[in-house]
C-alpha cells in the first residue's frame, strides 16, 4: 500500500514538473520570444515586394517615341490549382505559344514557370484562370534602336542608366519605386490575394527631346553613305535651329560601324571653318573695309616661323575674296591687324575653349590657349583654324550665332518635360549666352558665307531654288600629338537659307581615303543631299511659309538622276502652273510595291517627290503609278495594305509604264 502511494506521488510530481515546464516554455514562447516568432510567421506567410516605377518616355519633337517602357509578364502555372485542366490547358498553351509536348511536360511539374516575356495582350485572357500566376516586369524598349543611339544612350544590364540622355536625365525619367505586401502559400508561392500597398510607385516624367526623327534618319543615312563611299575613318553631322538653340539631329559614325557621341566628345582642328571668326573680329572692330586689298604673294608667303601657301593663288584679295576662295595668305595678313587679345576674345566669345552647357555627359571643352601661351606664328595659325581644337557641337553653335544676328544661344536637347497625366512641367525657352557681334556685322558675315556657295569653294552645296551660306574647312589631322602625313579632316558648316536661316548644318568627315580629301568635294555634297531630302520630307521642323519667300537663285540645268541624291528642290508650298505641269524636271516614279512604309517613303523622297500616305502596312502601289512620269517636287500618293506583300509576290514585279498619262 505504501509502495502504491509512493508511485502515485512520483507520478503526480512528474506531472507537475511537466506542467511547469510546459507553462514555462509557453511563457517563453508567448511572452519572451513572442515578437520574434510572430515576425518569423509573418515572413513565411507574406513577402514585401518592390513595385517598379514606370520609366518616363523619350520622344522626338513631334511625339515619335524613341525610348519607351513596356509592361511584360512572366507566367507561372500551378497544375493542381487548375479547375478544368483540359480547357484551361488548351487556352494556356495557345496564348503562350506552347507545343502539346511542352504543355504535357508542364503538367508533370508542381509549378511550371515560363519567362516569356509575354505582352499584356497575350496574357489578358489568362488573368481569370485559377492556377495562373502573372509576374509583371517593366522593360525598356527602343522602337528604332539605330535612331540617335549614341545620343539617347542605354540602360545597363542591371537596369540602371548607363550612358547618353538615359543617364543625364535619369533623375527625371526613373520615377520612385513603391512597395507592397503579398500573401504566400506553404510552398512559398505567391497566390491571388489583395496585396497591401505600402507605397504606390511614382512614374517617371516624360521628356520631349528637340530631335526631329526624320531629320535624324536623313543625317544618319547621308553620313553612312558618305563614309562608305569615301572609305573614311568616321564622321559627324549636327543640325540645329539657330533661333532657339534646339538640336534637331546628331549623327556620329566610326569606320567599324559603332556610334559613339563624338559630336560632343571628340575634338578636331577646324581649319578654314574658323576664318569667318577672324573676319568677325575685323568687321566688328572696323579694322578692314570692303575695298581693302592684300597681295596674294603668288600663292606662297614666308613669315617668321613658317611658310603659308594657297591652293588657289590670287594676285590680290579683299576680305570677301579671302573667305570666298579660302585664302590662307589673305586671312593671315588681315588678322595681323588684330592684337592677340582681340583675336582671343572673339574666339572665346563664339564659345570655343568652353563647354556649351548642353545636357550631355562628358562634353569636351576643346582647346583655346590664352595669348600668354602663343608663339610667333599663333595669330596666323588661329586665323586659319589651327592651334585650336573644337567639337562639332561648338562649331554648330558658333555658326548659329552668325545665323541668329550675332546672339550666341545655349544649345539644348530638351524641349519639354511632362508628367504622367500630360501636364507640362518644363518648356524650353531660348537662353542667350552673350551677344558676340552686332546685327549688321552678322548680316555682313552671312553675306560673305553666301559668296562661298555662289562662286567660291562651296558651290557643290548650292541648291536650285534656295540660297545657302556656308564655309568649307580642310585641315591636317593630329595623330599622337603630331600632324599625320596624308591625313585630313574635311568639314562644312552651312546656314539654310542664307537669308533668315532656319537651319545650321555641320558635317565632318574624318580622313577620307577615296577620291578628294577637300571639303569642297566631300562634305559639301553631303550637305546638299541632306538639305534636299529635308525639303522633300513632310514633317521636318522647317517654316515652309518663310521658305516660300526666300529669294530663289537662277534656275540651273536639271542634273541626271544620280541614283540616290535629290538633284532638284521646288519652292514651298508647291503649286502647279496653269498647264498642269510641275515646276521641276519630270522623272519616272520608282516602283516601291512590297516595300515597308519607311523604305518606300525614303525611296520616293530620294527621287525628289513629296509623299501622301493612304493606309498602313506594306506599300501596294502609287499614284501616279510606278514608271509614270511626274514633275520633281510633285505629290505622289502611296497606297499601303497589311497584306500587300503577299499579293506582290504572287503576281510578280509590276511592269514599267511608258510615258506620262
Amino acid at each position: 500500500m505504501a509502495r502504491s502511494a509512493v508511485r502515485i506521488q512520483v507520478v503526480e510530481f512528474g506531472v507537475l514538473v511537466g506542467l511547469a515546464l510546459l507553462v514555462g516554455r509557453a511563457a517563453q514562447v508567448q511572452i519572451l520570444q513572442g515578437r520574434r516568432w510572430a515576425e518569423e510567421a509573418q515572413a513565411q506567410r507574406t513577402e514585401r515586394i518592390v513595385l517598379q516605377a514606370r520609366r518616363g518616355t523619350l520622344s522626338d519633337r513631334h511625339g515619335t517615341p524613341l525610348a519607351v517602357t513596356q509592361e511584360t509578364y512572366h507566367v507561372g502555372i500551378a497544375p493542381n490549382e487548375l479547375r478544368d485542366p483540359v480547357a484551361d490547358g488548351s487556352l494556356i498553351s495557345r496564348r503562350l505559344g506552347l507545343t502539346a509536348h511542352a504543355w504535357q511536360e508542364a503538367l508533370r511539374r508542381r509549378y511550371a514557370y515560363f519567362a516569356g516575356p509575354y505582352s499584356a495582350l497575350e496574357v489578358q485572357p489568362l488573368r481569370t484562370v485559377r492556377g495562373v500566376h502573372l509576374e509583371s516586369v517593366l522593360n525598356r524598349f527602343y522602337p528604332d534602336p539605330a535612331v540617335a543611339r549614341a545620343t539617347i544612350g542605354r540602360l545597363g544590364d542591371d537596369g540602371l542608366a548607363a550612358s547618353g540622355l538615359e543617364r543625364t536625365l535619369d533623375s527625371l525619367l526613373a520615377g520612385r519605386a513603391g512597395a507592397a505586401v503579398v500573401l504566400k502559400d506553404r510552398a512559398g508561392r505567391e497566390y491571388e490575394s489583395p496585396a497591401r500597398v505600402i507605397a504606390p510607385p511614382v512614374p517617371g516624367l516624360d521628356v520631349v527631346l528637340t530631335l526631329d526623327a526624320e531629320l535624324q534618319e536623313i543625317a544618319q543615312r547621308a553620313l553612312d553613305d558618305a563614309l562608305r563611299r569615301m572609305d573614311a575613318d568616321g564622321g559627324d553631322v549636327v543640325m540645329l535651329d539657330p533661333g532657339t538653340g534646339e538640336v534637331l539631329a546628331l549623327a556620329s559614325r566610326q569606320r567599324d560601324g559603332s556610334a559613339r557621341p563624338s559630336a560632343f566628345t571628340d575634338t578636331f582642328e577646324p581649319g578654314s571653318l574658323a576664318k569667318i571668326f577672324a573676319a568677325a573680329a575685323l568687321l566688328a572692330l572696323r579694322r578692314v573695309s570692303p575695298t581693302d586689298h592684300v597681295s596674294g604673294e603668288g600663292g606662297k608667303w614666308r613669315v617668321p616661323g613658317r611658310t603659308i601657301t594657297d591652293d588657289d593663288p590670287q594676285p590680290s584679295l579683299t576680305l570677301a575674296d579671302a573667305i570666298r576662295v579660302s585664302s590662307n595668305i589673305a586671312i593671315a595678313k588681315f588678322a595681323a591687324r588684330l592684337t592677340p587679345e582681340e583675336q582671343y576674345v572673339t574666339l572665346r566669345d563664339f564659345g570655343f575653349g568652353a563647354l556649351t552647357g548642353i545636357e550631355f555627359p562628358a562634353e569636351a571643352t576643346g582647346r583655346l590657349r590664352p595669348p600668354s601661351e602663343w608663339t610667333r606664328p599663333s595669330a596666323a595659325s588661329l586665323a586659319m583654324g589651327y592651334e585650336l581644337s573644337v567639337t562639332p557641337i561648338q562649331v554648330a553653335m558658333a555658326y548659329g550665332a552668325l545665323a541668329n544676328d550675332g546672339l550666341l544661344l545655349q544649345p539644348t536637347l530638351i524641349r519639354e518635360v511632362r508628367d504622367a497625366s500630360g501636364g507640362v512641367r518644363y518648356r524650353h525657352r531660348p537662353e542667350p549666352v552673350r551677344r558676340v557681334v552686332a546685327r549688321d556685322v552678322a548680316a555682313a558675315l552671312r553675306n560673305l558665307l553666301r559668296g562661298v556657295v555662289e562662286r567660291g569653294t562651296g558651290t557643290e552645296a548650292a541648291l536650285t531654288n534656295f540660297p545657302v551660306a556656308a564655309k568649307t574647312g580642310t585641315a591636317r589631322r593630329v595623330v599622337n600629338g603630331r600632324y599625320a602625313a596624308g591625313e585630313y579632316t574635311a568639314s562644312f558648316a552651312a546656314l539654310f537659307p542664307a537669308d533668315q536661316p532656319q537651319l545650321v548644318l555641320v558635317v565632318k568627315i574624318d580622313n577620307p581615303h577615296k577620291g578628294s580629301y577637300f571639303a569642297a568635294q566631300t562634305a559639301a555634297p553631303v550637305t546638299r543631299s541632306m538639305l534636299e531630302q529635308a525639303l522633300a520630307a513632310r514633317t521636318v521642323a522647317l517654316d515652309r511659309a518663310r521658305l516660300s519667300t526666300a529669294a530663289p537663285r537662277a534656275a540651273a540645268a536639271p542634273a541626271d538622276d544620280d541614283g540616290g541624291l535629290v538633284p532638284y528642290v521646288v519652292p514651298w508650298p508647291y503649286e502647279r502652273d496653269s498647264s498642269g505641269v510641275g515646276r521641276g524636271p519630270r522623272r519616272a516614279v520608282p516602283d516601291v510595291a512590297g516595300f515597308g512604309m519607311r523604305e518606300a517613303v525614303r525611296t520616293l523622297h530620294r527621287r525628289g517627290f513629296r509623299v501622301a500616305l493612304r493606309g498602313w502596312g506594306v506599300a501596294e502601289h502609287t499614284w501616279p503609278a510606278a514608271g509614270d512620269s511626274a514633275a520633281a517636287g510633285s505629290m505622289v500618293t502611296l497606297f499601303a495594305d497589311p497584306y500587300a506583300a503577299a499579293r506582290v509576290r504572287s503576281r510578280g514585279p509590276t511592269p514599267p509604264r511608258r510615258g506620262p498619262r
